[in-house]
């Protein structure tokens, strides 16, 4: 390596659903001129390939036969990132409550996490400058070696408040009952659950604002880099 050419850098930000992971993953990505992966949205996209297909959700071995079947390419600009699958756009489409509903069972089964774990990882291969990948098992299962993890928590109150101002006109409380649910779902599945790897740095979202939780995830990266 050339002095000054910087070695790329891989973070892996973890933690559940409405701590700010996606805003902070992106702004962070972008501001570093890093490569930015949105995990969920790779489980959303054959979620929902399966619900389109008419696969029986909540039969393990039918999705398990499946599993390998739906193209899925992630665009990797944290500025405009894509989702395609056989070739269609599914950025919106994943986002449905139908979706969001059936996303932790399909996650659950071992072939899924599989094929998304080795398209995830051939990703952050592939990132020439580094890159931010967000999720649930990111520092534990997919990139244990990821130069710098951060888990991102908060309390169950700020994150069904800032999940419910996302999906326009849900009730808060009936949005923070969804999401103890599928962490509970998501912390208890026997293949890669959701949890704090042991080197990763806890940052407590919840009296942030995002440019704050930003500022201390680039300060943190920048700080690696200077260490490498």
């Amino acid at each position: 390596m050339e002095n000054g050419a910087a070695q790329p850098v891989i973070v892996a930000i973890d933690g559940p659903a409405g701590t700010g992971k996606s805003s902070t993953s992106k702004a962070v990505a972008a501001q570093l001129g890093l490569s930015y992966l949105d995990t969920g949205a790779q489980y959303r996209a054959i979620t929902w390939w399966m619900v389109t297909n008419g696969i029986d959700v909540d039969d393990p071995s039918a999705i398990a036969a499946v599993a390998g079947k739906a193209e899925i390419v992630s665009g990797t600009d944290p500025e405009h990132p894509t989702i395609t699958v056989d070739g269609v756009d599914v950025a919106g489409p994943i986002r449905t409550q139908e979706v969001s509903s059936q996303v932790s069972a399909v996650s659950a089964v071992p072939e899924v996490r599989a094929r998304i774990t080795e398209l995830q990882r051939s990703v952050a291969a592939a990132a020439e400058l580094g890159i931010v990948v967000e999720g649930r098992d990111i520092g534990t299962t997919v990139l244990p070696d990821a130069d710098l993890k951060i888990f991102l928590t908060a309390s169950p109150e700020a994150r069904a408040a800032r999940r419910s101002g996302e999906l326009k006109g849900s009730d808060v409380h009936a949005t923070r009952e969804a999401l103890i649910k599928r962490d509970a779902a998501d912390s208890s599945r026997k293949t890669s659950p959701l949890a704090k790897a042991d080197d990763a740095v806890e940052v407590d979202t919840t009296e942030l604002t995002l440019a704050q939780v930003v500022e201390c995830v680039v300060t943190l990266v920048e700080e690696k880099r200077a260490g490498k």
